[in-house]
């Protein structure tokens, strides 16, 4: 059970992470976001690491880490230039059923055997996570494109997107891969060495976002509104891998990345209250069936 509770937490913080990315990144250029996200989650996981003391990490636990923090960091690069496309309803699903459906695959190919419950559960997320984030037929966030922006820097409304949805869902795709390596970095770095697999995730994001940055010599601060949103940006996701990251050595990789993976939820959620982007019939069904997979879940055990 614990580790359901903590994959559910996972996924809020997950959710609020990508509402405020998205909304930094029409504003403000994806690499200035990530950049800055990556900054002050290496700061959050960095004053965490002394209240999860352990024994000294082993090499194949830090090396895990880079390779989740690799992941995690082409994902959200990948994910935020999809927001920039198209609208939260059209990239975050893809990247969602991605991550969860590769992570859940590695599992069972890893050896685990969750309950029929369980697999059951995991079977019908995935669908789940489709519904609860489906685009509505008129959603009310605006496709414009940004008036003599860069790809880099789009400029004015920050709801607006540049219309292109195919690329946006192409985007989504790439980022559900990255997302599922995190899952599965973050997973196999193992249990015995506190969070310093979680630190070295953390210093490997932040130093691809940095040779992303030099390489496109784009290091400059973004405005002040999308400076706080990717500042929410990088603490809540930080709370996401943290709490991700605890869960999976509760359970399942196959069962707490799926859940964790259900974080569209709130993303959708927090995008009908604050943009009031359509909450559709099918949107409803989506959330009542990710209730139902959590029940399946938690009734069939998490591992």
């Amino acid at each position: 059970m614990l580790a359901i509770v903590l994959a559910l937490a996972s996924a809020i913080g997950y959710g609020g992470s990508d509402f405020a990315a998205g909304l930094a990144s029409r504003s403000a250029g994806v690499i200035q976001v990530t950049l800055l996200a990556s900054t002050v989650s290496a700061i959050v996981v960095t004053a965490a690491l002394p209240f999860a003391a352990s024994h000294p990490p082993s090499a194949a636990a830090l090396a895990w880490g880079a390779v989740a923090g690799l992941g995690g960091t082409m994902g959200a690069l990948a994910l935020y230039l999809g927001f920039r496309h198209a609208a939260f309803s059209v990239a975050g699903p893809i990247s969602a059923v991605g991550a969860a459906g590769f992570s859940a695959l590695a599992g069972l190919l890893l050896g685990e055997r969750p309950t029929a419950l369980a697999l059951t559960g995991i079977v019908l997320a995935l669908p789940a996570i489709v519904g609860v984030s489906a685009s509505a037929a008129s959603g009310t966030v605006a496709s414009a494109a940004s008036a003599g922006g860069r790809s880099d820097e789009p400029a004015g409304d920050p709801a607006a997107t540049t219309g292109r949805p195919i690329a946006g869902a192409v985007a989504g795709l790439v980022a559900g891969a990255c997302f599922a390596l995190l899952f599965i970095g973050l997973d196999r770095a193992g249990s015995g060495s506190g969070l310093w697999p979680v630190a070295a995730t953390q210093v490997a994001e932040l130093a691809v976002a940095l040779a992303v940055a030099l390489a496109a010599r784009n290091v400059r601060l973004p405005g002040p509104r999308p400076r706080l949103l990717a500042g929410i940006t990088g603490a809540t996701g930080a709370a996401g891998t943290i709490l991700f990251f605890f869960a999976t050595h509760e359970g399942f990789l196959a069962v707490t990345a799926v859940l964790t993976s259900l974080y569209p939820a709130v993303t959708i959620v927090l995008a009908r209250t604050v943009l009031g982007e359509r909450l559709t019939a099918l949107r409803l069904a989506g959330l009542t069936l990710a209730a139902a997979c959590v029940a399946l879940i938690a009734v069939g055990g998490a591992g």
